[in-house]
């Protein structure tokens, strides 16, 4: 009998450990075999698009595969593969530049192959940077956000191709913030710019993969494009549904709550107040000296916004706005994703700092925000006293004829498959129309 009930234990300890060593495949960095990335789709079943050939990578860090190795390593290891030179976006191949930073010219230390800046004199390859390169290929992770500029860095990666007559392709990867919900202006073609160059929504609901196919087509590149595509994503995911590890695009895009508050926070760049950079929660912390924190939170609690709870905060940013100030404001916590709308929480946050404190808000003089929102009537309606609901509902003619557009470039389905609604860790899945395969 002792030696029965030893032996069962032993068995259910075993099953155990393999059960748990099962789990954490899929978690701790090891290939998902259900999930593959175009990087991972690329070298196992579309190598042809680059053997033997050239290769000019346009990647920062976020550029890995599945095991956190990166691109430029497996390509400049691989046999059939002959990498000639990188490109490297807003900061940079290694990600060592803030925001704004030009990037020069230099020689990556590991491979030795020449970076050229994208960033820099130039944000768009030129003729000599493409000497000798026969394919160009890109893989960096998006953030689903308009402004975001490595989409734009892309763009012109599309159009330098055509000029040059170099196939590119595009290794494509997951909309973090899913790909189910499109939100906030299209933007108006007189306010294009870095931080917006075509009429796009700020939350767009498309991977880098379907922006290009979009960009190539809607607006005239007419690059020789190929989209390698992942396996395994549906529209419904975040980053957190896929076994992929978060890593920083950027500097000041820390986490996932960081892209998730980023299309409407960001837009607290157009003014006086820190959008948090210089701290460790940029983007959630917003502030300024002259609010009082208890009284914006309650203000922005009292909306009762859907998804998302505000904590009177102080903080004091390490450099960018009111460096070494002491700035009152809020954090923005999201509690649902699912549920949470950043736009609209943005706009509301404005709209708030107006109606609290007149005197002091103000929008940069530079006409950032016009930029940022993409035309200049939110500003106006803003500073007129129109409310959050006013200016929202004024862009729904745009959005509905950019859905037209936007379906005819989805790669990827919406299938019924999804998590429980109603929670951050299982924020469900939207309810847009399917795309095509």
């Amino acid at each position: 009998m002792k030696k029965t009930l030893l032996l069962c234990l032993a068995l259910l300890l075993l099953m155990s450990f393999v059960t748990t060593a099962f789990a954490g495949q899929s978690g701790n960095g090891k290939k998902d075999q259900a999930f593959s990335l175009g990087i991972d789709n690329l070298l196992e079943e579309e190598i042809d698009l680059i053997r033997g050939k050239q290769v000019g990578l346009v990647t920062n860090p976020t550029g890995v595969d599945q095991e956190l190795t990166s691109i430029v390593d497996i390509l400049f290891e691989h046999p059939e593969v002959d990498l000639t030179a990188l490109y490297g976006p807003e900061h940079g191949v290694r990600g060592d530049a803030q925001a704004g930073d030009y990037v020069e010219f230099y020689i990556d230390e590991r491979t030795e192959l020449p970076v050229y800046s994208l960033y820099g004199a130039t944000r768009k390859p030129t003729a000599e940077m493409l000497e000798d390169i026969e394919v160009l290929l890109f893989d960096i992770q998006d953030v689903g956000t308009r402004f975001y500029t490595y989409i734009y860095t892309m763009a012109y990666v599309m159009e330098a191709a055509e000029e040059n007559d170099i196939p590119v392709v595009v290794l494509d990867r997951p909309n973090p913030i899913g790909g189910d919900k499109v939100e906030g202006p299209v933007l108006e073609p007189e306010f294009e710019s870095f931080v917006g160059m075509y009429p796009i929504p700020l939350r767009h609901g498309m991977t880098v993969g379907e922006l290009a196919l979009l960009f190539n087509e809607e607006f005239d590149i007419q690059a020789d494009l190929s989209v390698v595509e992942m396996d395994g994503w549906e529209r419904w995911m975040n980053y957190d549904d896929t076994p992929l590890h978060w890593v920083l695009q950027s500097p000041n895009m820390p986490t996932l709550d960081t892209a998730y508050v980023y299309p409407g926070a960001a837009l607290i760049e157009g003014t006086n107040l820190s959008e948090g950079r210089g701290t460790t929660k940029p983007f959630e912390l917003v502030g300024a000296p002259f609010i009082d924190s208890t009284e914006l939170a309650a203000a922005m609690n009292a909306l009762n916004l859907q998804g998302v709870t505000f904590r009177a905060a102080s903080f004091t940013p390490a450099f960018s706005k009111h460096a070494g100030q002491l700035s009152n404001g809020v954090q923005i916590h999201i509690d649902d994703y699912e549920a949470f709308q950043p736009i609209e929480t943005g706009i509301h946050l404005l709209v708030t700092l107006q109606e609290l404190y007149p005197e002091d808000f103000e929008f940069l003089s530079n006409n950032f925000f016009d930029n940022l929102i993409g035309n200049g009537d939110t500003r106006q309606q803003i500073l007129s006293g129109m409310s959050a609901e006013e200016i929202t509902d004024s862009w729904q003619d745009g959005l509905e004829d950019f859905h037209e557009v936007r379906e005819e470039y989805l790669l990827y389905e919406e299938h019924t498959k999804g998590r429980s609604p109603g929670s951050k860790d299982h924020p469900g899945r939207g309810n847009n129309p399917p795309g095509k395969n």
